[in-house]
């Protein structure tokens, strides 16, 4: 039973004042999930954490780190993901400051916090506990949490034995070098080298041994109950506890049983233009010189950077991206297409016809070792390279060629396609696309290649960052 009940308009938060002279512990509590939206989202969020490129899994606190250290612009801030299961994890401490914003389980959180200073702690381990302060988040809620280095924590379930992890959070550390007294640690540091592990302390020994020699949820410690809707020790918390506790296990297993997804959508400035001819020179100016039935030839022109790839990598980069970042609406297109033309027994791809030959297992003629190819060609000084696919079917032949160019106003791509027709059946049927595949299917398929292209040049970045356009 609570010897005081605090009612607020606000949000409900606690300051708990720090015993070492350093700052004070806030945990603030801001709104709550439907029931089992904790859970949920705990399993869906710790699922891509797994899959994040910096995933480290220590002291039972799995972790990533979303944005690192940035010497370059005197940035010394760090942001992190970490989960805490079911089964908590240790107490432990970091010399700098930390805030994070964290979703609880649906069974609750217990939040444990001791700012008892070096000296009182090397002389008396019992004080451990005298300065101990636990601080119950209510199932499925959104809280943040503020306190300075040094500070004692431990994140643990509300109830032993509880089977609902205790929260996902994100962790903003303000100054990653701050307190950090050790130099060989600041210069790993100042490299972007560190994790949460190597930034963590865990407790003595002396004092670990305190606090197991009894389960923490029977010692008697100062606690703060924040809560939403429904007062501490009533009826109709206990009541909602319950009910979201059953329903957490329900929506957990579901959202875990889903296989961790994400995407990154860019948009990017440069559009594809359609030129009124094939520039002279071209590969595809030399095809099917007895008469072709449909010619096209769409060019997207990109700022030459100070340091770029070479024209014969930018091209190879481009190939792989009609192959791995295939417009969706093209694809949908090719599956109904490859659906209605099965019975006239033509040729089926599910890649755009433009380049569908890419998929083709003819390996006699490579470009870059890799994709098939009808024909090729570099120019003398390497700043011109073009590569020619097509394929020939019962009702039409047709030819495309892309090509890489560097021009005076920067590096331009270009797809271009010419179609013969041999029979009245292909005369029809590139009447019906035509106006698609011009306006849609084409330039479409080239600004995504070359987005594919430019992704595979951009500077790295240390983890990967959400843009979505």
């Amino acid at each position: 039973m609570h010897a005081l009940i605090q009612p607020t308009r606000g949000f409900p938060m606690v300051r708990i004042p720090a015993r070492n002279g350093g700052q004070p512990v806030e945990v603030c509590l801001v709104a709550q999930l439907s029931p089992g939206g904790g859970d949920r989202l705990f399993a869906g969020a710790s699922g891509q954490q797994r899959g994040h490129a910096s995933f480290v899994d220590a002291l039972d606190e799995p972790s990533a780190k979303l944005f690192g250290v940035d010497a370059e612009h005197d940035d010394r801030s760090s942001v992190y993901s970490f989960a805490v299961d079911a089964g908590g994890h240790p107490f432990h401490r970091h010399a700098g400051h930390r805030v994070f914003t964290a979703v609880s389980g649906s069974g609750g959180a217990q939040l444990r916090f001791s700012t008892i200073d070096d000296d009182t702690l090397r002389r008396d381990p019992q004080a451990f506990l005298d300065a101990l302060h636990v601080v119950d988040v209510p199932p499925d809620s959104l809280f943040t949490v503020r306190f300075g280095g040094g500070t004692w924590h431990q994140f643990a379930p509300r109830r032993a034995g509880s089977p609902h992890p205790v929260f996902f959070a994100l962790s903003c550390h303000t100054d990653e070098l701050g307190g950090i007294r050790d130099p060989a640690l600041a210069d790993t540091i100042r490299r972007d080298g560190a994790d949460i592990p190597t930034l963590t302390e865990l407790l003595p020994p002396a004092v670990r041994q305190v606090l197991e020699a009894q389960p923490f949820h029977h010692l008697r410690v100062a606690t703060t109950t924040l809560s939403l809707h429904a007062a501490p020790d009533t009826f109709a918390l206990r009541a909602c506890a319950h009910i979201r506790a059953r329903v957490g296990r329900l929506r957990q297993r579901l959202a875990a049983a889903r296989a961790p997804a994400g995407f990154i959508g860019r948009r990017y400035r440069q559009a594809s233009v359609e030129l009124a001819a094939v520039p002279e020179g071209s590969l595809l100016s030399e095809q099917f010189d007895a008469g072709f039935h449909h010619q096209d030839m769409f060019a997207l022109t990109l700022p030459r950077p100070e340091t770029a790839a070479s024209a014969q990598a930018l091209l190879a980069d481009v190939l792989e991206g009609f192959l791995v970042n295939r417009p969706l609406g093209v694809s949908w297109l090719m599956r109904l297409r490859n659906v209605l033309v099965r019975p006239l027994r033509l040729r089926r791809s599910p890649l755009g016809c433009p380049v569908s030959s890419l998929l083709s297992d003819d390996r006699s003629r490579l470009f870059a070792g890799r994709y098939p190819v009808l024909d090729q060609r570099i120019s003398d000084d390497r700043r011109r390279v073009e590569v020619l696919l097509g394929a020939d079917d019962r009702h039409l032949a047709f030819r495309s060629c892309v090509g890489v160019e560097e021009t005076a106003a920067g590096l331009r791509i270009t797809l271009g396609t010419r179609v013969r027709c041999r029979n009245a059946f292909g005369h029809a049927y590139m009447a019906m696309i035509e106006r698609t595949h011009r306006r849609y299917i084409a330039p479409t398929m080239l600004e995504m290649a070359v987005a594919h292209a430019l992704q595979q040049h951009e500077a790295p970045v240390r983890a990967p960052a959400v843009a979505v356009a």
